[in-house]
């Protein structure tokens, strides 16, 4: 089973085009196509959403490479739970990370990849194949080299630091509530839990907020803090949009910290 996501429908039809024509047996599910533009950081979360809930020996084949042409390395990550596919610009290691990574290889063996490799579509031309030939049994070491220095993303995880939780907003749903990368987890070594009042910084404005166990805890168009279904901190609204109210976007830094805290 192969997945895969990041690139417009026109590019992903010839990248299924060259995994079938490796690998007819494969079953390829899309997970989304609508990644914004460039945006490893919205990608690297889609996929850390979606991967848990794949059946094991999954191989994900992620695509957003700003870097594609470059130094930038095409890699595998083989996990316990399965392999990821694509960039070493950070995308892949949160996912991975998860499922517990064993061994990262660089793809450098043509053999493995398309006989002409355009400088702007590493996703068809190396992506896909490494994939369909993973699918096909080839061992991750006949891919190349194997590192141990992947790109780490800064967005990955929030810092904990004495009560103070400084994380970022990774994902704006349909919705617009403002997905962060503070687990909960991270609310737990702050010492919060639901029902507690969060002093929170955005955009250098800063708001007080309950940390509700249900949006409708709330009177409509009232701002919250929540759980969200992926596990992490969502700023949102009851019945309404925070990113209207908030006019926050990917990347923008949040600062938490418990009421009693100060």
């Amino acid at each position: 089973m192969l997945s895969d996501f990041g690139l417009v429908d026109s590019y992903v039809s010839e990248m299924k085009a060259v995994i079938l024509s490796i690998c007819p047996e494969a079953c390829i599910v899309d997970i989304s196509h609508n990644v914004r533009k460039f945006d490893v950081k919205m990608g690297s979360y889609i996929l850390l959403r979606a991967s848990r809930f794949f059946p094991k020996g999954t191989i994900h084949l992620a695509v957003v490479d700003p870097g594609v042409g470059t130094e930038r390395r095409p890699i595998i990550i083989e996990t316990e739970r399965g392999f990821y596919v694509g960039p070493d610009n950070g995308l892949l290691i949160p996912s991975s990370k998860m499922d517990g990574i064993k061994h990262i290889h660089v793809i450098s063996n043509p053999k493995y990849m398309l006989s002409k490799v355009s400088r702007t579509f590493h996703g068809r031309d190396i992506f896909s194949p490494a994939a369909a030939y993973l699918a096909k049994g080839v061992p991750i070491s006949d891919f190349g080299p194997e590192i141990f220095d992947p790109v780490i993303p800064s967005f990955s995880e929030a810092r904990v630091h004495e009560g103070l939780i400084e994380g970022e907003v990774v994902y704006i749903d349909d919705f617009g509530n403002l997905i962060t990368n503070i687990a909960q987890s991270n609310l737990a070594s702050a010492g919060i839990s639901e029902g507690d009042i969060l002093l929170v910084k955005v955009r250098n404005r800063n708001f007080r907020l309950r940390l509700c166990e249900a949006y409708g805890r709330l009177p409509k168009n009232e701002l919250l803090a929540i759980i969200g279904s992926g596990g992490f901190l969502e700023i949102s609204v009851n019945q309404g949009s925070a990113l209207k109210l908030l006019g926050a976007d990917v990347g923008e830094k949040i600062i938490i910290r418990k009421e009693t805290g100060f």
